[in-house]
């Protein structure tokens, strides 16, 4: 005689005073009345000699029709010897892993470097350094792979991108190409793509394109001659707009532009007429210590100075609250005045100035380098340097405001200015 089934009613399992317990339908399925009258079907099955049992949900959710139904479909999954439990949690899985798919095949080369940037960056020496890695990829990655699932960026996107800029801007190709396979290798790191990364040099790209060395001469920032620079000072002195007086200000104190982005009005005394940089914002090699920089200020600088808003901690504030000056604001403001890259750029302006304190000036050579916080090399100099020159320091930077400041008629103007 077989085990009765189909014990319960529709009618019953709705009664409010059923005590607690288990209350058998047939075909191990019961209903489970917990001490707070809350009411849900339980499957109890025995597979490979373990006793188990599994939630089929409550019965405002499932009828009694329904759960005998799941009943019968678990029932017969024991019968072929796989546990009720395992296989929906199998599938519960499989539904995840199709999830996290979906989503990686979703995610963006784009977003993928940002998400790189913003992991990274708190390990990086300045914030320059990010902004220069959001700017390359902006101007050479994005227009090509941006909106590109990042599991589908392959060797000919990456060519795409590289061949354009590989011969003209080599040392720019390279660095997108190096930040292109850092973000790939992260890509593959968790999960979002698989196989070999099409930016990687060695065993790759080395095969398709020409090595650095051969295709990238070793060059210099184009510079402004500086027997132009007073006329081209007056026509910056004529235009409005922070990142205008922030090149004048990079000029007129010879420094690079991350300094003068990055420059605060905590950094200004003026009582005492200085801009001191930390020395581990000034560029050196990794790990070595620099002294602080302390720059005297002009007539003309303080002038600068003097006239700008004190808005927030920046000197020249960027658009973002609470930023400084975009690292290409400076650059910018050349391009609009006629100064391309391939004309003039920001930091070719010091070159400007060595040149202009070697030729017209009887300056000593380690105090133009002093003002141009280069880090000076020989026991001599460096015994030179800890001397007191700051009058001679403040001479020599007077005399280069001056001279920014000066007719625009040529060598004529020039001075042999003396220390």
């Amino acid at each position: 005689m077989g085990r009765p089934v189909n014990q319960l009613s529709d009618k019953w399992i709705k009664k409010s005073d059923i005590p607690p317990g288990l209350y058998g339908d047939g075909n191990g399925l019961y209903l489970q009345v917990s001490n707070r009258n809350t009411k849900a079907w339980i499957f109890r099955f025995m597979i490979r000699g373990r006793p188990r049992k599994m939630g089929l949900g409550d019965i405002d959710h499932v009828s009694l029709k329904d759960a005998r139904k799941l009943a019968q479909a678990k029932r017969l999954l024991v019968v072929d010897g796989i546990d009720p439990i395992e296989e929906r949690n199998a599938r519960r899985i499989a539904l995840v892993a199709g999830s996290e798919a979906a989503k990686a095949k979703a995610t963006t080369f784009r977003q993928c470097a940002e998400d790189y940037i913003k992991a990274h960056q708190p390990g990086w020496k300045s914030a320059k350094h990010g902004s220069q890695w959001a700017a390359t990829l902006e101007t050479y990655a994005f227009p090509v792979i941006g909106s590109l699932p990042v599991a589908l960026v392959d060797r000919n996107h990456v060519l795409k991108i590289l061949e354009p800029i590989w011969t003209t801007r080599t040392e720019t190709a390279s660095r997108v190409r190096g930040r292109i396979e850092k973000i790939l290798d992260r890509a593959r790191a968790i999960g979002l793509r698989d196989g070999e990364n099409p930016a990687r040099w060695i065993g790759g790209l080395d095969q398709l394109l020409a090595p650095k060395s051969q295709v990238s001469p070793v060059g210099h920032f184009a510079a402004l001659p500086y027997r132009q620079l007073p006329d081209f000072m007056a026509k910056l002195r004529a235009r409005d707009g922070i990142s205008a007086r922030a090149l004048e200000f990079t000029i007129l104190n010879i420094t690079r532009t991350a300094n003068t982005i990055g420059a605060t009005w905590s950094q200004i005394d003026e009582t005492d007429r200085t801009w001191t940089i930390k020395g581990t914002l000034l560029k050196g090699k990794k790990g070595k210590r620099r002294p602080d920089h302390v720059i005297p200020l002009s007539d003309r600088a303080m002038t600068l100075l003097g006239d700008l808003p004190r808005e927030g901690e920046f000197i020249f504030p960027g658009a973002k609250e609470g930023a400084g000056l975009s690292n290409m604001a400076m650059a910018e403001t050349l391009k609009e005045m006629g100064y391309g890259g391939d004309v003039a750029t920001v930091h070719g302006f010091r070159s400007a100035f060595k040149d202009w304190a070697s030729e017209q000036t009887s300056y000593a050579n380690e105090l133009s380098e002093m003002a141009m916080a280069h880090t000076i090399g020989s026991k001599v100099e460096q015994a030179y340097r800890r001397g007191d020159l700051r009058e001679k320091r403040c001479r020599l930077m007077q005399d280069w405001a001056t001279y920014c400041e000066s007719k625009a008629v040529g060598g004529d103007n020039v001075r042999a200015l003396r220390a």
